[in-house]
């Protein structure tokens, strides 16, 4: 767990404030435990070098107060914490046909309209210019991916007009 702004949390009943150190975040050993504000919302990344370098990525996000988790390891632990509490959830994962599975089966199908995806305003354009390689490595397998939340439509229909993707570690290196 980490975070850009400071936020008040409690473990184990304990209020604490979670503070942003760059280098640093706080591993959660009993997430039945762990409890935030309802008005934070949480955001999942997926890559852990992203996650790393969460002080890259504040421009992403609008002004409010956040929680970032990383999904990996990847357990189910995450899911269950998530189904508990009632904030809102934001995925940032690869732009990609496997990452919108991943958002879908793993977040969407749980959470409901309470989980969304990052799309960011650019990201059509970082696709025109992204990976045909991987593109092409996971169009067979998800070439007929059943569109659950149809927020992300657009993101799909990008990706197969395009026929690239983007893997999200690119908004850290600029």
């Amino acid at each position: 767990v980490n975070c850009v702004e400071p936020v008040d949390i409690s473990i184990d009943k304990q209020a604490i404030t979670l503070a942003p150190h760059t280098g640093m975040s706080i591993f959660v050993y009993h997430p039945e435990t762990f409890r935030i504000p309802e008005d934070v919302v949480v955001v999942g990344i997926e890559n852990v070098e992203n996650f790393n370098n969460l002080s890259k990525l504040t421009y992403l996000f609008q002004r409010g107060k956040y929680v970032f988790v990383c999904r990996y390891p990847q357990n189910s632990a995450l899911y269950k914490w998530l189904e508990r509490i009632p904030n809102k959830y934001i995925h940032f994962g690869d732009f990609d046909l496997a990452g919108i599975n991943i958002y879908q089966t793993e977040f969407y199908t749980r959470l409901g309209d309470r989980a969304s995806m990052l799309i960011p305003d650019d990201i059509e354009d970082r696709i025109k210019h992204g990976n045909e390689s991987l593109f092409n490595k996971q169009y067979n397998k998800f070439k007929s991916l059943n569109i659950l939340d149809p927020r992300i439509k657009p993101l799909f229909d990008m990706i197969m007009r395009h026929h690239r993707c983007y893997e999200q570690e690119g908004y850290i290196l600029g």
